[in-house]
């Protein structure tokens, strides 16, 4: 199962796991191996390791450097699918709604090896996920987010009725379109809880991927940082 950490991760395999002709048994998440953070979600790897624990599955990472280009994001993710498909692995589950073109670069990445990609949520009405999402008992704080669409008293909220409401117009209710990330901690596929502290806010900045495109030249962007509780200090 490819592995945010996010609520849209979470409902896709909550949705596998409902499936009788699947069987989840790993988690697979890309690192910032300098920053020792999940990358874009810029959660702590020792909080991505305890809500594995929590759901109980193994979880293999994928180590990228500080600024990865495609080319070494491309390879990293080549070595880590060959080496499951000689394990013995032919599928491989996303949290992906409605983006084609990522969609499509999935697939496409992992067709030469065999491995099929499965897409439970693909299409659903997005409004329609979020508040299934919140009704199924499922728990997430945001923990990213867009400063080009969103202003800071967003990051650090709970995903519930007020927050969805309390979304601009324009802003997808799941941030199909990157407008804000999310940090699962509970919920039908967890054995309980993921124990945490919010800590500091932070706002970074970084250049626009496709300067030569419409849109800003740089993108700024909150992040809400989680402490585990046993590393608290």
């Amino acid at each position: 199962m490819n592995w945010s950490s996010g609520k849209d991760a979470s409902m896709a395999l909550h949705a596998l796991m409902q499936n009788q002709h699947y069987t989840v048994d790993r988690l697979l998440t890309s690192i910032n191996s300098h920053h020792n953070r999940v990358s874009m979600h810029g959660l702590r790897r020792t909080l991505l390791m305890a809500q594995a624990n929590a759901i109980g599955l193994p979880l293999q990472t994928i180590e990228l450097p500080e600024s990865p280009d495609m080319e070494t994001y491309n390879a990293a993710m080549q070595q880590t699918v060959s080496e499951l498909t000689n394990q013995g692995y032919t599928h491989c589950g996303f949290g992906d709604i409605f983006l084609e073109d990522l969609k499509d670069y999935r697939v496409a990445q992992l067709k030469p090896y065999g491995i099929e990609c499965q897409f439970p949520l693909w299409k659903k009405d997005t409004k329609a996920l979020i508040q299934d999402f919140i009704v199924a008992g499922f728990k997430a704080i945001v923990v990213c987010i867009n400063a080009n669409v969103l202003d800071a008293s967003f990051v650090g909220r709970t995903i519930d009725a007020d927050f969805v409401n309390d979304l601009p117009e324009g802003v997808d209710p799941c941030g199909e379109n990157g407008e804000f990330h999310t940090f699962c901690y509970d919920g039908p596929v967890f054995q309980h809880p993921v124990a945490f502290t919010i800590g500091e806010k932070v706002y970074r900045t970084y250049d626009n991927p496709q300067p030569e495109e419409e849109g800003p030249e740089k993108y700024g962007f909150w992040f809400c940082d989680l402490i585990p509780d046993e590393v608290r200090v």
